[in-house]
């Protein structure tokens, strides 16, 4: 794959260069500190993915992206930063970026979400082949408007839950999309091999997940307490945590219990697939 990166800070390319080169199949085939220089050579280059810091000066990174869009569709753009702001992160992936990589660079997380996208723009590359073998029959197009859709559902309830800011909900949504494409529960991922980490590497995603999905709970719990007959704060609770966890949280938060209420990766991760399953 062929990659292009976009960074005010020159530290941070150099960095995500040696990530990135270290599979002898990846090549950064341009650098740029500001956003001028990166439109004029994404026009010309051929390029698969970009990687964009969010705030840079003259043209914001956001910005960016949506010039390129119109110029090239089929570019994939990830986006890198250090704000935690909701709102503008909300942004950023309605613009169309697949994923964000916080600041500061962290391997692991660069090497799962480079993965991911990898994987996205393969199996887009599969579908259009089996279109043409089929004379036209058979579209890509539903399955990566579906795809699509999945994707917007599941940010759309993290936003819910105020996890988006959370450096792990880059790492949800990566692993949940391929729980739905490969039709797995979290029990049956082997991530060793998915994302190519060893053990340890495996505890410090599982850590940053389980911070960000205590976030959730968190907030979960904070918006029950204001609004006790919500159905959606009920529905989530229950399927996401198990109520008796957000009731426990209340409790915590309210200071008449010690400890708040546990969280469970397996529960969160396939009670996140049903919620979007039942929604299509």
């Amino acid at each position: 794959m062929k990659f292009y990166i976009v960074d005010d800070d020159s530290s941070i390319p150099m960095m995500l260069r040696r990530i990135i080169e270290k599979d002898p199949q990846n090549d950064v085939v341009g650098i740029a500190h500001e956003a001028k220089k990166a439109l004029a050579d994404l026009t010309l280059m051929a390029v698969d993915i970009v990687l964009v810091d969010l705030l840079m000066p003259e043209i914001s990174g956001i910005e960016l992206i949506k010039q390129l869009k119109q110029r090239k569709p089929s570019l994939r753009f990830i986006m890198i930063s250090q704000v935690r702001d909701s709102e503008l992160r909300s942004e950023a992936y309605q613009t169309g970026i697949e994923f964000f990589i916080d600041k500061p660079i962290n391997v692991i997380e660069v090497k799962t979400v480079i993965e991911k996208v990898i994987q996205n723009i393969q199996m887009t590359e599969k579908l259009t082949h089996i279109q043409a073998l089929v004379g036209g029959s058979l579209t890509a197009e539903p399955v990566v408007d579906q795809r699509q859709k999945a994707k917007e559902r599941i940010l759309s309830i993290l936003r819910f839950l105020g996890m988006t800011s959370e450096a792990g909900s880059s790492d949800i949504l990566a692993i949940a999309q391929m729980m739905l494409e490969q039709h797995l529960t979290f029990r049956e991922i082997d991530f060793n091999k998915a994302y190519h980490i060893d053990d340890r590497e495996k505890k410090i995603l599982f850590q940053r997940i389980r911070r960000a999905i205590k976030t959730g709970l968190t907030n979960l719990a904070t918006l029950c307490m204001d609004d006790m007959d919500n159905e959606v704060v009920i529905e989530y609770a229950n399927s996401l945590y198990e109520y008796k966890n957000v009731r426990n949280e209340m409790q915590f938060l309210r200071g008449t219990r010690q400890t708040g209420g546990k969280t469970s990766l397996r529960h969160f991760f396939d009670g996140l697939l049903n919620e979007v399953n039942v929604s299509d």
